[in-house]
């Protein structure tokens, strides 16, 4: 059986038993809490061993006894960011069911934007990951679609969402603008440097889906994007049927 990482028996509780050396005083929880709360107010490039070490009142070799690495560090960040899902889908049809889903991890990763910065180097192990992938597996549940496929749905709806997420934020277009931002002035701006000839498609599509003062481009793009890839689920399962 393949030992498992420190971090992972104590995300897990599943600690051998008779394990030799002092209890640790801190959680992994609140450890990956710790850390969390620096790349809030700092920024992702702000956590290092070090300073979060000095969070939680260690020193950086005490840390090494929980995470043997800052790549496990930010695994335990990422799943005490997203948290336990808290969903009820009820009676809910699937679409209802997996939209619900999508818009709640989404506002976990709103709330820690730097969720999507993170280089994930290998599939997800931790509780809280794990238990987001099987409520959106569940949510599709009941569809003739197989196993595979509701994964696959699952991922491309995840993937989808959480490349929304990083560009929204990183062109600054989450909630309305400010009118003398770069953002509110790109309308202007590329009216300047378009022609109708030589980009006949984007002339008519820009003013469409940028003049609009009152429109909040990430929640609009996101139900927009959403529906698009519901639809190819649909007609997916249609297929299925």
């Amino acid at each position: 059986m393949t030992p498992l990482p420190r971090y992972l028996q104590l995300l897990w509780d599943r600690e051998p038993e008779g394990r030799r050396g002092p209890k640790p005083g801190r959680s992994i929880e609140e450890i990956g809490a710790a850390a969390n709360a620096i790349a809030d107010r700092q920024g992702l490039g702000a956590v290092s061993m070090k300073c979060v070490a000095e969070a939680v009142g260690f020193t950086t070799m005490s840390l090494y006894r929980y995470v043997d690495s800052k790549e496990e560090l930010q695994a335990v960040m990422l799943d005490v960011a997203y948290g336990p899902p808290a969903l009820v889908y009820g009676g809910m049809d699937w679409r209802a069911r997996i939209s619900l889903w999508a818009k709640q991890i989404a506002e976990r990763r709103m709330a820690h934007p730097w969720t999507v910065e993170l280089t994930q180097v290998a599939p997800p192990l931790t509780p809280n990951a794990l238990a987001w992938m099987e409520a959106g597996l569940e949510a599709l549940a009941g569809t003739p679609l197989s196993s595979q496929q509701r994964l696959s749905a699952m991922l491309a709806i995840d993937v989808w969402s959480q490349n929304h997420v990083r560009q929204s934020n990183q062109m600054g277009l989450v909630g309305r603008p400010d009118p003398d931002s770069a953002q509110a002035n790109y309308l202007a701006i590329i009216g300047q440097l378009i022609d109708p000839e030589r980009f006949p498609n984007l002339t008519g599509a820009a003013p469409e889906a940028l003049d609009d003062e009152d429109e909040d481009f990430y929640v609009e793009e996101f139900d927009r994007g959403l529906t698009l890839l519901l639809d190819g689920i649909e007609a997916m399962i249609a297929r299925s049927a």
